[in-house]
């Protein structure tokens, strides 16, 4: 996975190009992003950059959270760990961030601690991204919403029954226990999930407003927060 940032999905729009052509984009706003660790194989097993986005207010933040950043934060822990020869790992030094995610890398990474990324630096020269997000929640949805079934028949025959799954037997008559395959679609939990969309075509970026106009849609409402990374996808 190639570096990447986090940000949060401001809305759609469509933009014009050179030629007249209009493209329906959605505009993320990305960083900028505090580097606030570097995870290394000979520690953490792998290579990765725990990156954060959006400052948080200290009197809300925990004590974890505030000496997760700063260096300054002394306790009886860190004493007994400095004593003892320990050598502690850089702090970025910035305020407690509200959403920290992690990329992982195929190899070692050129980005310090306390280094802060920004739209312009990680995406320049960059065609496509992938963007993860959250979709929207539906809550407990039937099969219709859910899975866009027909439903059954509406005649004079039928009463009450129009929105319903109909039969499941067939699905469950060869496992000899009378439970339905795993995979059935059946009425459930529907959204609020992670999904990644790929390959999204880069439109244009603003590195003054660190605005990021992408083809496509994304997934999550307004406001929600948003990875988003050079696309893997060959």
């Amino acid at each position: 996975m190639p570096l990447g940032l986090l940000g949060t999905k401001v809305g759609m729009t469509q933009v014009y190009d050179s030629n007249g052509d209009a493209a329906p984009v959605t505009v993320l706003q990305l960083g900028p992003c505090p580097v606030l660790q570097i995870r290394t194989p000979e520690r953490d097993g792998y290579h990765a950059v725990q990156v954060g986005f959006k400052d948080k207010s200290r009197k809300k933040a925990s004590r974890a959270e505030r000496g997760h950043v700063a260096s300054d934060l002394e306790s009886k822990r860190k004493k007994k760990r400095i004593n003892s020869g320990v050598v502690l790992l850089p702090k970025a030094n910035v305020e407690p961030q509200r959403f920290i995610r992690e990329f992982r890398l195929t190899k070692p990474a050129t980005v310090a601690v306390g280094e802060k990324l920004t739209v312009g630096t990680v995406f320049k020269d960059v065609k496509a991204v992938d963007v993860i997000g959250t979709t929207k929640g539906r809550g407990f949805s039937g099969v219709i919403k859910r899975w866009g079934f027909g439903g059954l028949p509406a005649a004079h025959g039928a009463k009450k029954v129009h929105r319903e799954v109909g039969s499941t037997a067939s699905l469950a008559s060869n496992r000899g226990s009378g439970r339905p395959k795993k995979g059935k679609k059946l009425p459930g939990q529907y959204g609020s999930e992670r999904v990644t969309v790929r390959n999204l075509e880069v439109i244009r970026i603003d590195e003054e407003n660190n605005l990021l106009l992408v083809r496509g849609a994304v997934p999550g409402y307004n406001n929600g927060l948003v990875m988003v990374r050079p696309t893997n996808k060959l």
